[in-house]
């Protein structure tokens, strides 16, 4: 038998790296009187380069124009905001230029470095292991925990707009079919289908926690709160959402927004028709769905650039 192909072995801390990161902060906080919270944050944005330049294998100092072009369609493809990924820019090039002026690399690479102007209309979404999280947070023993993780199920199901979401009926839902009736922008309806696992927790939502959530009072509205049977409102869903981010461990930016993003990214990735996602998005115009394919040119290049050995 042919032997096996030797494990790689993993990236090789660049101590000197290290010490020129250490460095440069210092300089930001003693010589230019940096804000703290502005130093830990550059502090932050350079450990994620000292980590990328050890999955290419090469010394934070040796790094060349294009490595720095290919950390910012990295953090594009990790899906930061606009504001993280030019907040990291400016980290960079004021790192470069210091070491520049200290005389420890010959010239820096970084000068007039911008981030992507592209990046500034890409949505933001979430990796699937971040989704598997949130929608493991909600104590489904309770009738409003099972409440809140159909939900969470339905919106990363359908993609729906909350305003969608949140105004669904009861005979909306045809769970036997696998579908959904909603109304969107101008009065418009469209159906929208819904995933096996979607339709098992609205079905158990509608079985074990409505009628409980409801008491006495009656509503048309599918999702309801435990105040009466009122309808839920956009800004109490979006403290739920933030609130089981939070204990899923979900740093960045959480909204139903985000959800819905993050439902029609992973249809893109997974090989569904561009046509069949602006359909259960809504969308009037394929020109707003085609936003989606940055999204995924970004990751697929982030990923050419880190592995291509000719890139």
């Amino acid at each position: 038998m042919p032997p096996e192909p030797a494990t790689p072995s993993p990236p090789t801390p660049d101590a000197r790296g290290h010490e020129l990161i250490d460095g440069y902060l210092d300089h930001l906080r003693v010589e230019r009187r940096l804000a703290d919270h502005t130093v830990v944050s550059y502090s932050r944005d350079l450990q994620h380069l000292a980590a990328f330049a050890a999955g290419l294998g090469r010394p934070l100092a040796d790094l060349a124009r294009a490595d720095l072009e290919a950390f910012g369609r990295d953090l594009i493809a990790q899906g930061l905001a606009t504001r993280s990924v030019a907040r990291a820019t400016a980290a960079v090039r004021g790192f470069y230029r210091y070491l520049a002026i200290t005389r420890r690399i010959d010239a820096s690479p970084a000068d007039d470095l911008q981030a992507p102007r592209l990046w500034s209309v890409l949505p933001s979404s979430l990796a699937a292991d971040e989704v598997d999280r949130l929608l493991a947070q909600p104590d489904v023993a309770t009738p409003r925990g099972l409440r809140d993780r159909a939900l969470i199920e339905l919106l990363y199901a359908t993609g729906l707009r909350v305003s969608e979401l949140l105004s669904l009926r009861v005979h909306d839902i045809n769970l036997e079919a696998g579908h959904l009736t909603c109304t969107g922008k101008g009065g418009k309806q469209r159906l929208v289908p819904i995933g096996d696992e979607a339709a098992r927790w609205v079905g158990r939502y509608l079985r074990e926690a409505r009628s409980r959530l409801l008491g006495r009072a009656s509503s048309p509205r599918l999702f309801v709160n435990a105040r009466g049977g009122a309808a839920l409102t956009r800004s109490g869903f979006w403290r739920i959402l933030k609130a089981y981010g939070r204990t899923a461990g979900i740093e960045r930016h959480l909204s139903p927004h985000v959800l819905r993003h993050s439902f029609a990214t992973h249809l893109l990735e997974h090989g569904a028709d561009l046509r069949a996602i602006q359909m259960m998005l809504g969308h009037a115009d394929l020109s707003t769905t085609q936003i989606y394919t940055h999204v995924l040119e970004a990751r697929l290049r982030a990923v050419y650039d880190r592995f291509h050995p000719r890139r």
